[in-house]
């Protein structure tokens, strides 16, 4: 059996890093780590090739060779998929489907011969009998959630490390909150699943005697969900795998309320963690009580901020305009909170309804549920009727996007967030490519670029005031061209669209 692994096309978002990636001479952000692993869950003597459409294009050798193609996407994926369904079954080759779009939108997907849906470590091997036996079904799905401990290596082997700006590794699913727009514990569970600290360091090794250098991403859900367990075994074994390698920083993505324990923290630092994304939402306690983020009330969330970038940590953030409680004021008290927060990478998208969740289920129910979510949270739109004048809204949104990332507000924010910051002992590599991105910043962003008087100052500010942060400035210096990109082509057209 020929198996083709195919993953569809990332349009051009926020966390593509598209634009920025290309500084370094990389193809995409990150590989895709579900068909990786369930390439390792197929038969052994199956053939498999991986085609990522991020890295390159799907060929007419390549569906003449297959035998079937397994093809995994989440929801921001969608028109790719589609494409690579049709040209699929237009070359006759049989169509197996999984990941989030398929869970929720099986059924727009016609011509998908079969679909394993929801955990594979549940559904895929009934599959694989059911096709051995000339008996498969077209839809796999279970309720169920499977021990971590059933999950196997991914198959790396099938991986172009050069074409990738970050590779990622999983330890855990599932989150133990309850926030109403997310769909996170819908699809994997509140209960916090994770692997033993020898998988983890075993995926680790591997990926290290191959040569990679680079940082790696845990894709938790919310990667501190077993604190006792990460201070007794996992980080105690992440750091004793450290010692005498070099590079690899870590970054994952973590609730606000690990500032509140400074040992995890410390822990985590020691351990190669050098950013962490948190849902932050909104300053707004309204807002938070509205949509059920109760480990993010009650506090002081700029100090708490602070507190993480001081230890270590660069926080990336995630927020969120258009929840019924907003009024007005809400566009400039966001900006204003980004602004003070030094939170350099900060992801703002009007709240939309995901398919599963809470909110979804209470906009069907009102009225207000219009489409289906574009799932891409800086686009300027939303699937459901506002509370507030959608007019203002959209205006409101634009106009708050268009202020944190102009150059002079991005470049101020990043200065402050290096003041805050405390630089980790770990870092990447300088290779190449990096040392040819400082330079390809000097003629894009330093030369031709609308933001070279705010690029130079940053770099003259960081050489004569925090040396050991130039780096890091330069990198940031490049995601904001990526942002600011970004914004022009996806939000800036919505003007006058609504929904």
């Amino acid at each position: 059996m020929n198996v083709l692994l195919l993953y569809p096309e990332f349009p051009d978002t926020f966390w593509s890093l598209k634009h920025a990636v290309k500084f370094i001479r990389k193809r995409a952000a990150l590989p895709p780590l579900g068909l990786l692993t369930v390439s390792a869950m197929l038969p052994e003597k199956w053939s498999r090739r991986l085609v990522d459409l991020n890295v390159e294009k799907l060929t007419a050798e390549d569906l003449q060779w297959a035998d079937m193609a397994f093809i995994s996407a989440m929801d921001i994926q969608r028109k790719s998929a589609h494409e690579i369904v049709q040209r699929c079954r237009e070359a006759g080759v049989k169509i197996v489907a999984g990941g989030p779009l398929f869970v929720n939108e099986h059924e727009q997907f016609k011509d998908v011969n079969h679909f394993v849906l929801n955990e594979a470590e549940i559904t895929l091997k009934p599959f694989l009998e059911d096709l051995d036996e000339g008996t498969a079904r077209r839809l796999y799905s279970t309720t169920e959630f499977c021990e971590m401990d059933h999950t196997p290596v991914p198959d790396w082997g099938l991986l172009n490390f050069r074409n990738y700006a970050s590779l990622s590794i999983q330890f855990s699913r599932g989150c133990p909150f309850d926030c109403e727009f997310c769909n996170i514990t819908a699809l994997l569970g509140h209960r916090h699943r994770i692997k033993s600290a020898l998988q983890i360091t075993t995926e680790l090794d591997q990926v290290y005697k191959l040569g990679w250098r680079g940082p790696i991403f845990f894709v938790d859900d919310n990667f501190i969900g077993s604190r006792r367990y990460l201070k007794t075994v996992l980080l105690p074994a992440l750091i004793n795998w450290r010692s005498g390698k070099k590079g690899i920083p870590f970054n994952t993505e973590v609730s606000i309320n690990l500032a509140d324990d400074i040992e995890l923290t410390e822990m985590m630092v020691r351990a190669g963690f050098t950013s962490v994304f948190i849902g932050i939402e909104t300053p707004s306690e309204e807002g938070l009580s509205e949509c059920n983020k109760k480990q993010n009330k009650n506090r002081d969330l700029m100090e708490s901020v602070h507190r993480l970038q001081k230890s270590g940590l660069q926080v990336q953030a995630g927020f969120i305009v258009g929840f019924d409680s907003d009024t007005p004021s809400i566009f400039q008290t966001q900006r204003e909170f980004i602004q003070r927060s030094g939170i350099v990478t900060a992801m703002v998208g009007l709240l939309q309804a995901p398919m599963g969740t809470k909110l979804y289920a209470r906009m069907k129910n009102e009225g207000r549920l219009v489409s289906t979510i574009t799932a891409d949270n800086f686009d300027g739109t939303t699937n459901i009727i506002p509370r507030m004048d959608i007019d203002i809204l959209i205006a409101g949104y634009r106009n708050l996007i268009k202020g944190i990332y102009s150059p002079h507000e991005y470049y101020r924010r990043v200065r402050t967030f290096l003041r805050e910051y405390k630089l980790p002992e770990v870092c990447e590599p300088l290779d190449f490519q990096r040392v040819m991105a400082l330079f390809r910043s000097l003629l894009r962003l330093g030369i031709f670029g609308r933001e070279r008087f705010q690029y130079w100052g940053l770099l003259f500010w960081s050489i004569f005031r925090r040396p050991r942060t130039f780096p890091l400035a330069i990198t940031l210096a490049i995601y904001g061209h990526h942002f600011r990109k970004v914004f022009e082509a996806s939000v800036l057209p919505q003007r006058g669209q609504h929904i």
